[in-house]
């Protein structure tokens, strides 16, 4: 009866402070999107014909995000009934859009205005025997295309 009381509380504490954190990190991504809004990225493989960059540079942002431990949970009961794993589908899309962010503000950092070829890696890192994921990491790359004034 213990092991199961302590079960629910981690899973209720994972819940409420994964939801909070998840919600400052969307906050967060939204007001750097606007702020990095200039820097246009695109995954065409050559730049606009219209384009002419005096310098290019390859840039890239990595971010690895945890998961915590109610998605873990979560995780394992829909690989028991199937279907979709939403709570993987928000970390994921946290992570990708962090990368991007990244990848832009390092671009914006050399003066670039746009970025061309982008491309996305992803992979997850197991922890434990069982192969569970523990985080995933994202990488964002491309080149940046830089102007000189």
């Amino acid at each position: 009866m213990y092991d199961l009381i302590v079960f629910l509380a981690l899973l209720a504490l994972g819940y409420f402070f994964g939801r909070v954190a998840e919600s400052r990190h969307f906050k967060s991504i939204r007001e750097r999107e606007q702020q990095l809004a200039s820097v246009l990225a695109f995954s065409e493989r050559l730049p606009p014909p219209s384009s002419t960059p005096r310098r290019v540079a390859l840039v890239g942002g990595s971010v690895v995000v945890s998961v915590d431990y109610f998605k873990q949970v979560a995780a394992g009961l829909r690989s028991i009934f199937g279907g979709r794993v939403m709570a993987f589908e928000t970390l994921l899309e946290r992570a990708r859009r962090e990368a991007l962010l990244r990848m832009k503000q390092e671009a914006a950092d050399l003066g670039a205005a746009m970025v061309v070829n982008v491309k996305l890696e992803t992979s997850s890192i197991s922890k434990g025997n069982k192969g569970q994921v523990g985080a995933v990491e994202v990488y964002a790359y491309g080149t940046a295309l830089i102007e000189l004034a």
